[in-house]
């Protein structure tokens, strides 16, 4: 059971929001029903979903990257959730497996994902290597730069269902047998 509860009563201002995420997908997963225990929390997470979505990076990558972030934090809420959104995105099966263990068949999204467990492991801390093996990749200055977005948005996601303790409410995806950040 949740930590946290769902806010059956929230603001207007929430309210509203809830409504439009309701209108776009069909229904209101527990993580937004929770965040509108704060409105600030919940506008929050819109903004800067709203804002990732416009990076240079595609959405299956973006998908790739929330993966293994929620695979190595073992956040089995965002690997539940991202597992769904990522097929809807242009992931297989196989590949959003492989993904909760930083591991892509495509080179380029490996370059991404490797980046990514480094960032989470290492807390945002690499070198220069590092950062020129991505781009080496093909990836820009700027692109770098979103997938520190995406990752740091998705360690908030990790981190808000380890507290509340957010009731799964997609087909679960285990993160038991992934290795976990240090």
């Amino acid at each position: 059971m949740a930590r946290i509860q769902p806010n059956q009563n929230p603001t207007a201002e929430a309210q509203a929001q809830l409504d439009g995420v309701k209108a776009k997908i069909g229904s209101v997963p527990n993580i937004f029903q929770t965040f509108a225990n704060s409105p600030a929390v919940l506008d929050f997470y819109m903004q800067g979903s709203g804002a990732l979505a416009n990076t240079s990076i595609d959405a299956a990558l973006r998908e790739s990257i929330a993966l293994t972030v929620a695979g190595l934090n073992g956040c089995d809420y965002c690997a539940s959730a991202h597992t769904m959104i990522g097929k809807g995105a242009g992931l297989d099966d196989n590949e959003a497996a492989q993904n909760l263990t930083a591991q892509s068949a495509d080179p380029k999204a490996q370059a991404a994902l490797d980046f990514t467990a480094l960032l989470v492991q290492n807390r945002g801390n690499v070198n220069d290597n590092d950062v020129q093996a991505v781009k080496d990749a093909g990836f820009s200055d700027g692109e770098v730069l979103e997938i520190v977005a995406v990752v740091a948005f998705n360690i908030f996601t990790n981190y808000f269902n380890h507290v509340a303790d957010t009731d799964v409410d997609f087909p679960l995806v285990s993160t038991s047998d992934v290795k976990k950040a240090a």
